[in-house]
């Protein structure tokens, strides 16, 4: 990568990734404090490059970092009998340490 601005496509806005940032006992995580946040990153990102790029920019300390892989979906080019397909993307969640300010979108990114 060549900065930190590289590793860092943006977040994930759905449903359920607002619900796990805004409610830190949502999803399964009961008795738990932390904010998680979802982000897409760069398909060669590292975890390491992820947590960097997160403190640097938001200001924030991170705790854990989670990964996953998605490939494209094919899908077929209407005005024609072809198929094409979308690119592959990486997801990362995000977990912040215990006791940081909560990240809002709007103000961060």
């Amino acid at each position: 990568m060549k900065s930190i601005w590289d590793v860092i496509k943006g977040p994930v806005i759905t449903e359920k990734a607002l619900t796990m940032k805004d409610e830190p006992e949502s999803m399964g995580r009961a008795g738990n404090d932390r904010q998680m946040l979802t982000l897409k990153v760069h398909r060669n990102a590292t975890k390491p490059q992820i947590r960097h790029a997160i403190e640097k920019i938001l200001g924030v300390k991170v705790e854990t970092v989670r990964v996953a892989n998605y490939r494209g979906k094919e899908k077929r080019i209407p005005t024609r009998r072809e198929t094409g397909r979308r690119s592959d993307w990486k997801k990362a969640y995000v977990t912040l340490k215990s006791g940081e300010k909560p990240i809002m979108y709007e103000d961060a990114i």
